[in-house]
């Protein structure tokens, strides 16, 4: 820690906010203090408090990968979140809204590993630890009041906003494709409210992978075989509504759907 705060007393004011979908006010209000490493130590935290309640971890979740998402939070760097499978949703689906606080949805390319990563790995490294690629999308749905006005080890500490995501059913082998030029379209309601190419993710989705190598082994950590990775979102995130129907449509990844309900 670099700065002296109550780890387990700001990790359980965040679990508590998630569980009882109330939204509290930026950490760093009360703690300008706060770093980007306290800001994982929180969320390491956190993570522990879920899987005390019986939720297991499956994977790791980049965020701020895309010009897009950086603009519309107004932060600049990447971060990761952890998952659990709880946060699952079945494709076709059901997010129910009112059991968040401000839930918002985005289109991301997805990885599964079958082999550990860790340090620093080429692209090559990372195409070979990985057996799947794969559409999905991310609900995200900050702790925070307002969900925007907050800082980077707020947000670290919050678990990059994570609250839920989507895989998509289609799998493909990480080298079947070019996955710099996969256009991908979101859809609510047969609107297009989203649409880029996947080098709008770090230029390259699989340099996610490599940037969240890096930032775990800044923690003495890896990332573990059989891990679910999304990469980040392609976009900015559409805030749903009870009743949306959103769609991704990934060029060779096919489709992935969800509804949202009160």
């Amino acid at each position: 820690m670099t700065s002296t705060v109550d780890v387990a007393a700001l990790a359980g004011i965040l679990d508590a906010a998630r569980r009882e979908r109330q939204a509290v006010p930026p950490l760093t209000h009360a703690h300008p203090q706060l770093s980007v490493p306290d800001g994982y130590t929180v969320q390491a935290a956190g993570i522990r408090l879920r899987e005390a309640q019986g939720e297991r971890v499956v994977g790791l979740k980049m965020g701020f990968t895309s010009e897009a998402k950086r603009k519309q939070m107004s932060l600049d760097q990447p971060i990761y979140g952890v998952l659990t499978d709880r946060m699952r949703v079945q494709p076709g689906g059901v997010v129910r809204v009112g059991a968040g606080i401000h839930p918002r949805i985005e289109p991301e390319i997805a990885f599964r590993t079958s082999k550990e990563l860790k340090g620093t790995v080429t692209r090559d490294e990372v195409l070979d630890a990985c057996e799947a690629v794969f559409a999905a999308m991310e609900v995200l749905d900050s702790r925070f009041v307002g969900f925007k006005y907050f800082s980077l080890p707020d947000v670290v500490a919050d678990n990059a906003s994570s609250s839920l995501f989507v895989p998509g059913t289609l799998e493909r082998g990480p080298r079947d494709l070019d996955l710099t030029k996969l256009q991908m379209r979101m859809e609510v309601n047969g609107k297009v409210e989203g649409e880029a190419r996947s080098d709008a993710i770090s230029g390259d989705p699989v340099v996610s992978l490599i940037q969240l190598c890096a930032l775990l082994a800044e923690r003495g950590q890896v990332l573990p075989a059989g891990s679910l990775v999304l990469s980040g979102a392609a976009t900015a995130a559409y805030a749903m509504k009870p009743g949306d129907h959103v769609r991704l449509t990934v060029d060779g990844l096919g489709t992935v759907e969800v509804t949202a309900a009160e």
